[in-house]
Formats: structure tokens, sequence, C-alpha cells
């Protein structure tokens, strides 16, 4: 028969969750995937509050879909570029929120990534947002990272 201390140990865990149900803590399924979706995250992002188009150009896939709960749907690789150029280049800058990215593996195809992040609107006297959630489509094709789909609310 199990000791009392064994009986425990054992039933702690579930004790635990039953007593907090509604807690969720991330638990990365490859810390090699994670960090190649975390570096890719970093070189579009540093490319975004550059401008550096050309990066951004490469890291988006030709049959890229922008879903922006303000903005709607962008199917056209170009026009999301040119919107891109226009409307951030110089006058919004992303940070991500610490800490906050999730990666999944999806089969040996790609990854998905869910975060937070915020953005400083330099037009506004460097006003930085809310903390806001997205959702990046990474493909893995000839050893190259692309963004396929995005998913960006606020």
């Amino acid at each position: 028969m199990p000791t009392k201390a064994l009986l425990l140990a054992l039933l702690l865990p579930t004790l635990a969750f039953a007593q907090n149900p509604d807690v969720y803590t991330y638990k990365i399924p490859s810390q090699a995937l994670y960090d190649t979706i975390v570096h890719m995250d970093s070189v579009y992002f540093n490319a975004y509050n550059h401008c550096d188009m050309a990066t951004q150009a490469a890291l988006y896939a030709d049959s890229v879909e922008f879903y922006h709960d303000r903005g709607g749907l962008e199917t056209n690789k170009q026009k999301l570029l040119d919107a891109i150029q226009k409307n951030i280049c110089g006058k919004v800058t992303r940070v991500l929120v610490k800490g906050s990215i999730e990666v999944y593996p999806v089969g040996d195809w790609g990854a998905v990534e869910i975060g937070l992040h915020r953005f400083i609107n330099h037009q506004e006297s460097e006003t930085p947002s809310k903390p806001d959630k997205f959702f990046l489509i990474w493909r893995h094709r000839d050893g190259k990272w692309q963004i396929t789909r995005v998913i960006s609310l606020h």
C-alpha cells in the first residue's frame, strides 16, 4: 500500500490543476523550432521597424494572406508591401511583448507563431498601444522560412 507521502506526490499535480483549472502554461514542443521562429520573428520585425522592404518582400510568400481585424483581408503581396511602406515606415515601431511568443509545429511543413506585441506611433508623441495578439503561419521550403498567413488583432 502506498504511503501518504507517495500518494500525495502522485495526486498533487491533479489537485493543483483541479484547484486552478483556468491557469495555462505554455510548454515549448520543440526548442529548436521555437528558437528558429523567434529568430525569424526578430529578422522580420527588424526589417519592419527599419523599412527594409527587400527583406520583408523575401519573407512574405507570394500567396500571403494578411487578415487584419480593422483593415480586412489583403491577398496581394505587392499591395501589402505598399501599404506597409506608406502607413508604417518611419511612423510606427513594433515592440514584442517579452516572453509572449508561442510556437507550434505544423508537421514538417512549418510552424504557427502566436504572440503579443504593441506599437509605438511616432506621429502621436511616441504613444504606445496596448498589447495586441498576432498569429504568423510560417512555411519552411527549400531551406527558407516564409510567412504565408498573418492574423493581426487589435
